[in-house]
């Protein structure tokens, strides 16, 4: 036998006989060591193959040596712990120093089960390097006491020094015992207790289907762990884990402990309710900035700062003050003044006194927990403290490009309170983001309300007057922002008694749109005034707008309209159909249609003639009145109709009822031309 396990005569660990070593041998301490050692042992290669076994492995499971040669070890263990076997092996091989005992079920040849903490160890020559991969194992198989004597010692100290019982079931009358003698949890949660059943009389109903489900599973000889609530006889309610062990001696039961972890459970939730409502807030942080990236107005931004953010901090009441011409002015602009902020409005932005003025001189937030710390930092704020309701302020300067000062984000609370370091954080960080959507959108204001100058001064100042004919226009700006769409109409007299029509929408908006707006109108009223068709004249301003090489385009309707006859000779460029009625009826007319001008500088436009009867009222109208995400434009036409219907006999009314009405809603610009020809 060599000196690491002993290379054994063939009888040895073969049943108990040990071979007859002959005289002229060597003497093999090692190997007699190995063969009567009181401890079962066997030796197996890489592979895991059985290569040698002692006496008493043989005696205490059955197995011999020459049953069992060659055989992979881990196939010796009950199937539901061979994978673990097998895991062990490998563990020991590449990583010997990390690979702990593992209690596992070997199973004799006879079907008997037998539990052992089964401990590897490398097998290496003596001159061998530990570096260098083992040959293969020396396993340590340690038998379990049935008496559990060491977890008895062991675990009673467990449960003198903590909220824990030890106990056992019997899988085949279901009795219920604490090992050692009835503990202080035990007499607490179940002092009567002396079967499942009654057992689980005291479980949380919704955890009692649980616990039958894994007991049930230890039938096939698994282990046991469940987390569950329980009533105990003073009625609390406690969290409990139990964890036990199949163990399977003269019969089947399950040992182990269970453990009061209410407090733990208590943490763990108050640690994800916490969890919860930081997430809650980063999302709703999330959302609110993009309302901020989004916000196309002053007011806009003001507005979530003051009644959106603030509720991120529990505040109570929030104000922004902007700085416009080195005097703070409250945004948005309150409806009924309450509070502090309203009496700082209008007062100068270089007053140090107040709070609002020291942060907007040196750039600094400032945080007050109470009055008291507010009043001693500034005594002059006492009449602001006094009419207001809160306890505690945060002062937070809301800085743009190059840390310019645009006002101050003022965050208050109804009761002591200091902010916290992550709170502070927070703030500062949004009253950034504030103070670059401020500076968009005041550019954007400006920008907008330029194009909606030029806008308005390209629409006709005075529509003309022509007895025959009732004419009413409208424009309504959209609501939903600042956008200039370049909607428009004209009226203008033609020669031979005709009067020109004209209703358009430019796609885009600012000033470009506006700019095009009035270039459609100069070239229709020109064209118009020598050329009889309005197709001819929509084809001329087509090429006009084309050849300028700017990527704009419009939807318009050109009507031309004989006072004598009544007769109407329509081109259209996209725009939606119109609308002919009566106060007895309506109907909608639809001209054939060509492209958008601007388009294909080829394209043609078609004509359709209609007569207008005296006393019907023709609408001619862009899409915002009849159209939109939520507005079908059947449904806007039939709405419109239906209005005109009933105000077919005034213009004027028309045009204010439709504009009033607005079908399709406010989201986009509206242009109305409403033109009734006069009863004879």
């Amino acid at each position: 036998m060599n000196g690491t396990t002993g290379t054994a005569d063939d009888s040895a660990g073969s049943g108990g006989t040990a071979g007859t070593t002959p005289a002229s041998a060597a003497p093999d301490p090692a190997g007699a060591a190995f063969r009567h050692a009181p401890l079962p042992m066997f030796v197996a290669d890489r592979a895991g193959r059985l290569l040698l076994t002692n006496r008493a492995f043989t005696t205490t499971t059955g197995h011999r040596l020459d049953t069992v040669l060659d055989r992979p070890w881990p196939e010796l263990l009950a199937a539901t712990d061979a994978p673990e076997g097998w895991a062990l092996h490998r563990e020991a091989l590449e990583q010997p120093p990390l690979a702990l005992p593992q209690t596992l079920t070997l199973v004799g040849p006879d079907g008997d089960p037998h539990r052992f903490a089964f401990d590897p160890r490398p097998l290496r020559g003596p001159c061998c390097p530990a570096e260098e991969p083992t040959d293969g194992l020396v396993v340590l198989c340690h038998r379990l006491s049935p008496e559990l004597d060491l977890l008895r010692t062991v675990n009673e100290l467990h449960a003198r020094s903590a909220d824990a019982a030890l106990w056992t079931l019997d899988l085949i009358n279901g009795e219920v015992t604490e090992l050692y003698g009835p503990s202080e949890m035990g007499q607490l949660l179940a002092n009567e207790v002396h079967t499942l059943e009654e057992f689980l009389a005291h479980v949380h109903r919704d955890d009692i289907t649980r616990i039958r489900d894994g007991i049930e599973a230890c039938y096939e000889g698994r282990d046991f762990e469940q987390y569950f609530r329980m009533f105990g006889n003073d009625g609390t309610e406690r969290w409990l884990h139990a964890r036990a062990r199949y163990v399977e001696e003269s019969h089947p039961q399950l040992v182990g402990v269970v453990t009061d972890v209410t407090g733990h459970a208590v943490l763990a939730r108050q640690v994800a309710d916490r969890r919860r409502i930081e997430t809650a807030q980063s999302r709703r942080v999330t959302e609110l900035a993009a309302e901020m990236v989004s916000a196309a107005t002053v007011n806009e931004v003001a507005a979530l700062l003051t009644e959106q953010f603030m509720t991120i901090f529990g505040g109570h009441t929030a104000s922004v003050l902007l700085i416009e011409e080195g005097v703070f002015r409250l945004r948005p602009p309150p409806t009924t003044p309450v509070g502090a902020a309203p009496l700082v409005d209008g007062r100068s932005a270089d007053d140090a006194r107040l709070p609002v003025g020291a942060v907007a001189q040196d750039r600094q937030p400032r945080f007050f927990s109470d009055r008291a710390e507010v009043l001693e930092r500034f005594p002059a704020v006492e009449e602001l403290v006094r009419s207001s309701m809160s306890q505690s302020w945060a002062f937070v300067p809301i800085l743009g490009d190059r840390r310019r000062v645009l006002g101050v984000w003022t965050v208050s609370w109804a009761q002591p309170r200091r902010a916290t370091p992550d709170e502070r954080a927070l703030l500062l960080t949004l009253a950034g983001m504030a103070g670059q959507a401020l500076q968009r959108a005041s550019r954007q204001q400006s920008d907008l309300e330029l194009a909606d100058a030029i806008q308005r001064r390209m629409l006709p100042p005075q529509l003309p007057r022509i007895p025959e004919l009732d004419v009413a226009t409208s424009y309504l700006p959209a609501r939903a922002d600042w956008r200039v769409c370049g909607d428009f109409y004209d009226v203008t007299r033609l020669p031979g008694r005709r009067v020109g029509l004209l209703v358009g929408d430019v796609q885009g908006h600012g000033v470009e749109a506006a700019a095009a707006m009035g270039q459609i109108r100069v070239a229709f009223r020109a064209y118009a005034a020598s050329e009889r068709h309005p197709g001819r004249v929509l084809a001329a301003t087509n090429r006009l707008l084309t050849e300028t090489g700017e990527l704009i385009f419009a939807t318009c309707g050109c009507v031309v309209l004989s006072l004598e006859t009544g007769e109407m000779r329509a081109a259209w460029a996209g725009l939606p159909p119109a609308i002919v009625a009566t106060t007895d009826e309506y109907d909608v007319w639809e001209p054939v249609t060509g492209p958008p001008v601007g388009v294909d500088g080829d394209a043609g436009y078609p004509e359709t003639v209609r007569r207008l009867v005296p006393g019907e009222t023709l609408l001619m109208c862009t899409d915002g009145l009849v159209e939109s995400v939520d507005m079908p434009i059947d449904e806007g036409l039939e709405r419109a109709g239906l209005c005109l219907r009933k105000t077919a006999g005034d213009a004027e009314v028309a045009v204010a009822s439709l504009a009033e009405q607005a079908p399709a809603g406010r989201g986009d610009d509206i242009a109305i031309l409403v033109a009734r020809l006069r009863a004879a």
